[in-house]
């Protein structure tokens, strides 16, 4: 009865708004999202100790951060413990040096034990998930052969991955490989172990594509999300680097389309912010608020 009559009261509140204007009939029959702010500590760039970092970001509404790996594994716990933020993921902290794509085998293996670490670290903080980028194509690094070298190197890391029950989630990055969702969902395909995913990265679609589109085509594969604006007209203006250079639903993204297609996805979960604006605790009040805004469409 007191389950009923709660429910009860929570129709009749949001009737009253409904009915006073505050809130559209659609907003208010629209089932709030479960998705949970986190941000990219490499974007918390004011100065200050780890655990006044992660403290700022509490203090700013966010539930979650995602360091990255290599990083001091106790120092971390201990931001975390006196933070009151949980680990969202963790980033990789070797993938863009020590490829996996790379042409001497032994920078491969450096790689390969980034990935490695990252996944033991994410286990030592309590999260379930790290965030990879699977290689780079470049002018010695023809694509048939970077597709090779990087699935062959995820697979050594899927024992491991499923040993600690870490989900090794790719990256979609400006790292001229794996250029549309089609080659992305393929990518997994071949690699042929549901503990490995996509980190979907938002603003990164945008110089090419549609966000709404991948996230389509990606589905459940999805494990995580960043939450990254990006301008298309800055882009054509002022060249590709400067299209990241807006404020989350200032630029290109079509954000309601966006979050539709990640409610089609049934994505839950972590929605982690890499996004200028973190350089002080007001910029970080101001993500998450947007964030909020966002996540209302």
């Amino acid at each position: 009865m007191t389950s009923r009559r709660r429910f009860i009261k929570s129709l009749s509140t949001t009737a009253l708004f409904a009915a006073s204007g505050s809130i559209s009939a659609q907003e208010a029959a629209k089932p709030a999202r479960k998705l949970r702010k986190a941000i990219m500590g490499g974007t918390l760039g004011f100065k200050g100790t780890l655990v006044e970092k992660y403290k700022a970001a509490k203090e700013a509404g966010y539930e979650g951060v995602e360091p990255a790996g290599g990083m001091n594994q106790q120092e971390v716990i201990d931001a975390l413990g006196q933070s009151g933020l949980q680990a969202a993921s963790v980033c990789c902290h070797t993938h863009w040096k020590q490829t996996l794509t790379h042409d001497d085998p032994k920078v491969r293996e450096e790689g390969l034990q980034g990935v490695l670490t990252t996944l033991r670290d994410a286990k030592a903080y309590g999260t379930d998930s790290i965030l990879v980028v699977p290689g780079v194509v470049s002018e010695t690094v023809p694509y048939d052969v970077a597709w090779e070298r990087s699935i062959t190197e995820i697979k050594k890391a899927v024992p491991l991955a499923k040993e600690l029950g870490v989900k090794i989630s790719i990256e979609n990055v400006w790292n001229n490989f794996i250029l549309s969702p089609l080659e992305a969902v393929r990518y997994l395909d071949e690699v042929g172990d549901p503990i490995v995913g996509w980190h979907f990265d938002i603003g990164n679609v945008l110089r090419y594509g549609w966000p709404e589109q991948w996230i389509k085509v990606l589905g459940k594969r999805i494990n995580r999300i960043h939450v990254k604006e990006y301008s298309t007209k800055k882009m054509k203006e002022e060249g590709v680097w400067k299209g990241f250079d807006c404020d989350l639903t200032e630029g290109d993204n079509n954000w309601p389309a966006i979050m539709k297609a990640l409610d089609t996805a049934g994505y839950t979960g972590w929605a982690i912010s890499e996004q200028r604006g973190g350089i002080n605790s007001g910029g970080l009040k101001m993500l998450t608020e947007r964030m909020d805004k966002i996540f209302a469409m």
